[in-house]
């Protein structure tokens, strides 16, 4: 019985890490409805691993490197770790919904590996923005004040979300696409995710040394901020398709992470 257990949970760890990385993992996991349902719950973690990555590569760039070359890096690396997989679905999440057809049309142009104006214009306006705000925290040393747990809580803030959207919205393609292997993905799931994600958000935040009253407030304002911009995307999103997909679990992960950052600079 114990066996199993791991064995779940190391490959719901594992599936999560392939899916949503590129860091490589080298086991063969089948993504089933189930596996892959148990493995939203560790979305935080790759959420804290691509954070932790990205900000202590600008913590070690902010001492050696000029301001806008290292944000480009740290922008690139960033990118890297997931692949471009979230930038993509943004991509095809604008190239749809802004088109003005008709649902099934926009779900059809979504579908569509070819990307339009619409996906260009998204998705050059989030980098530059992610780079204007990196720019911004290393020219003024914020990684060295603040931004590195910060940046790291964003990862797994927009990540945490990405488990309620799959959870409470319906999908917008029945059987069908990435999305519709998650059906499985229940409230359970998003309740053991959230207090994991808890968990490792107090963990980070005391291990840089706030205090209980800044972790309060910094945790608030992450949910505030997740919450208020995450239920008006989902909503729009789910009244434009009917339902949610892959795709806009991407779009959302990306602009959560904008908010976030940008949040998290205007605090340092």
């Amino acid at each position: 019985m114990a066996i199993r257990a791991l064995t779940g949970l190391l490959q719901a760890v594992g599936s999560a890490f392939q899916l949503l990385t590129r860091i490589p993992v080298p086991v063969n996991i089948p993504f089933t409805p189930q596996v892959l349902a148990r493995s939203t719950v560790c979305y935080p973690v790759v959420g804290l691993v691509i954070g932790g990555i990205t900000a202590s590569s600008g913590w070690l760039l902010e001492s050696y490197v000029p301001a806008m070359p290292a944000a480009v890096i740290i922008l690139l690396l960033w990118v890297a770790l997931s692949g471009a997989l979230h930038l993509d679905g943004l991509m095809d999440t604008a190239d749809g919904v802004l088109s003005h057809r008709s649902r099934e049309r926009m779900l059809e142009i979504m579908k569509d590996s070819r990307v339009g104006a619409m996906g260009v214009i998204a998705a050059a306006g989030l980098l530059l923005f992610k780079f204007a705000v990196l720019s911004e925290l290393l020219l003024t040393d914020g990684f060295h004040h603040g931004a590195v747990p910060l940046l790291t809580a964003a990862c797994v803030w927009s990540r945490t979300w990405m488990i309620a959207a799959i959870a409470i919205w319906p999908q917008a393609r029945k059987n069908e696409g990435l999305g519709a292997l998650f059906a499985g993905v229940t409230t359970k799931h998003l309740a053991s995710g959230t207090m994991l994600h808890a968990i490792i958000l107090v963990a980070l935040f005391k291990l840089y040394g706030y205090s209980w009253t800044v972790t309060g407030l910094l945790l608030g304002g992450g949910a505030a901020i997740t919450l208020v911009t995450g239920l008006i995307m989902a909503i729009w999103l789910s009244r434009k398709l009917g339902g949610l997909t892959g795709d806009t679990y991407g779009a959302m992960n990306e602009v959560l992470e904008c908010m976030l950052l940008f949040a998290a600079m205007m605090w340092i």
